[in-house]
């Protein structure tokens, strides 16, 4: 069972992972600092969460020296296609249109910094979508707020309930933290 013995700080602004943590009976605290959120070409969709994740705990390197830092990443993949956040409601349901009826993945990166060491893990979820119409589309894109999110949706949203059909994997993790895989990192750490 984790102890918890440092405190934590939290890099993220995400409420869904601040949720999690806290359903993890982690303390914590949330700090914020911008960083850029570029990866290189030719990372593999693993790689890109992993980097991603690894580039936001190397702005804590001061942070790190009292505190646990927890950063994490999260991607969708379609046909070898990144779907960030989309730029607006034009694109949001672009990339929905794109997941209606098929099959994606969601990758999300972690990493653990304490001073000098630094964990960093992914999990990988297949989620498989039925077919939405575009009235569902522009009532999901109207009534919940897509552009904070991967692949313009979340899970825990009206629209995982009528269109994910399954998942293969963490449910968490498409969330934005594989709660499961956390917990057994921090213990190790």
């Amino acid at each position: 069972m984790y102890k918890q013995k440092l405190p934590i700080i939290l890099a993220s602004k995400s409420p869904r992972r601040q949720e999690l943590m806290t359903l993890m009976g982690l303390n914590f605290k949330v700090v914020l600092k911008e960083v850029d959120e570029s990866y290189p070409s030719e990372l593999l969709p693993t790689e890109i969460a992993v980097y991603i994740a690894e580039k936001k705990a190397d702005a804590f390197i001061e942070d790190r020296s009292s505190n646990i830092v927890i950063t994490a990443d999260t991607i969708v993949s379609y046909n070898n296609e990144i779907l960030g956040k989309p730029d607006d409601a034009v694109h949001a349901a672009e990339m929905l249109s794109k997941l209606s009826g098929t099959n994606h993945q969601v990758y999300t990166g972690v990493s653990i910094a304490y001073g000098d060491q630094l964990k960093s893990f992914y999990d990988i979820t297949e989620v498989f979508f039925n077919v939405l119409t575009k009235e569902q589309i522009a009532y999901y894109i109207e009534n919940y707020n897509p552009l904070d999110k991967a692949g313009a949706y979340g899970i825990q949203d009206w629209i995982g309930f009528i269109a994910v059909e399954k998942i293969i994997g963490s449910y968490t993790n498409v969330m934005g933290l594989p709660t499961e895989k956390l917990y057994k990192a921090l213990s190790e750490f």
